[in-house]
């Protein structure tokens, strides 16, 4: 196996390697694969641009003409809908040769079939109006973008390889070479070694500077398709709220099942038992009054273990300190209950709103429960402040570390939380700690 060393040598044995060739960016982009990519975007553009052009003007036109008419109605949705065809064309064309990945935009929502609806819903269509005016903004920037890319590409490289076609002026042209100036009087040509070098160089210098140029052209080309031929933010923001309310809802799902089975396990069942035992006790206290009494005693000490389950059901939830206190006495509850010692600091301002100090509660206890758990560590903190309109949550241990938010665990579960109400998790536990989890919830108050 190859090993690198400092020297420039890509391998032991001391032959060059890959490394000892690689070339700096600036004179490989010339050959790279993405900039002929790029080159061949913008040669495409022009033809294309023209087509796009000339349908949505000619179509466009004829639409607002005949709306005096109840034929310009579909004329222009047409006109709307050959857009969206060529915004999808464009969106293809952009992953193909410009490696951009452009998101589909919303699809056109139809109340009810039939023709007329869907030439409503093309016409109400944000997307197919930016699709139009995509065409109309993107015709005269390819004419442009293609003049610059091709005079520059075709003179870089006619003047770097000057050297090995000058000689078609003397054979065939009656010249001596290449002319750069001339009048009735006096004319210039290039045309001995020294001129033919420096044309050389100046064609070398072309050739290096348009890749970058063409990619600097190419990146307008990507933000037009991504601003006017993507999804647009608001209908971003409308996909991102819709699967929030579903995490949402799922998390609410999930937590009613963890209820409803605690309840089922634990509290539920010595109950029912709690029940057999004081009817027993009830049977038992004539025949035998010593023995129903420990009955009695023993079934009180199950009140006392069914209500200690319910208050930590009740805790899990949303305690009752939570919402007398706040934050400050229910994160020091919790860490009380913590197997390693924790340092609690919380410093708020104000109370946030019932919901996100519900969350904020739920993280830090479910993040101490890790601890517990897994980390094996020795000390923990919890940190709770305010930063401009988030509230900040850090919980950090000495444990082993490798706490992973990729392999599906509680900390998953958690992340989703959070995102749902627009918070952010972030994990930072290398192998061998120490850990540390970062929670941003919106701060409302």
């Amino acid at each position: 196996m190859a090993t690198e060393y400092g020297h420039g040598y890509g391998r032991e044995d001391g032959h060059p390697g890959r490394s000892g060739y690689r070339l700096p960016a600036a004179l490989r982009a010339p050959f790279e694969a993405r900039s002929w990519r790029e080159f061949g975007y913008v040669l495409l553009s022009l033809p294309l641009s023209i087509v796009l052009f000339t349908w949505t003007v000619t179509m466009a036109s004829l639409g607002a003409g005949l709306l005096v008419t109840f034929l310009g109605i579909p004329v222009l949705a047409a006109a709307l809908a050959g857009c969206r065809g060529f915004g999808a064309l464009e969106r293809a064309r952009a992953r193909g040769l410009l490696q951009l990945d452009v998101a589909e935009p919303e699809p056109l929502r139809l109340r009810r079939p039939g023709a007329l609806a869907w030439m409503g819903a093309v016409l109400k269509s944000g997307t197919s109006w930016r699709n139009l005016l995509y065409t109309l903004v993107q015709f005269p920037w390819a004419v442009f973008s293609f003049s610059v890319a091709v005079s520059l590409w075709t003179t870089g490289w006619s003047l770097l390889t000057y050297p090995l076609w000058f000689w078609v002026f003397p054979m065939y042209g009656g010249q001596g070479g290449l002319q750069l100036y001339g009048d009735e009087h006096h004319s210039v040509y290039l045309d001995n070694p020294f001129e033919i070098t420096v044309t050389a160089l100046v064609g070398l210098l072309f050739t290096l500077a348009t890749p970058w140029i063409v990619r600097a052209l190419t990146a307008v080309d990507g933000l037009l398709v991504q601003g006017l031929l993507g999804p647009s933010p608001l209908s971003a923001r409308v996909v991102e709220l819709e699967s929030d309310r579903g995490v949402v809802v799922d998390t609410a799902a999930a937590d009613l099942r963890r209820i409803e089975r605690d309840l089922h396990d634990g509290a539920q069942a010595r109950l029912v038992n709690l029940a057999m035992d004081l009817g027993l006790a009830k049977e038992k206290l004539r025949e035998d009054p010593q023995a129903a009494a420990r009955m009695v005693d023993d079934a009180h000490g199950e009140v006392k273990t069914a209500l200690q389950e319910l208050r930590d059901l009740a805790r899990g939830i949303h305690p009752a300190v939570l919402t007398d206190r706040g934050l400050d006495a229910a994160l020091s509850s919790v860490a009380s209950r913590c197997t390693v010692p924790v340092r609690v600091e919380v410093d708020l301002p104000a109370r946030p709103a019932p919901a996100i100090e519900g969350i904020a509660y739920f993280t830090v206890s479910e993040l101490l429960q890790n601890i517990s758990k897994h980390s094996r560590a020795r000390s923990a903190s919890v940190d709770v402040w305010r930063a401009e309109d988030r509230l900040m949550l850090q919980v950090t241990d000495d444990g082993v570390g490798g706490a992973d938010v990729s392999r599906g665990s509680g900390l998953a579960g958690l992340a989703g939380r959070l995102d749902a109400v627009d918070g952010v998790l972030v994990v930072d536990s290398p192998a061998g700690g120490p850990t540390r989890v970062i929670a941003e919830l919106p701060w409302r108050a």
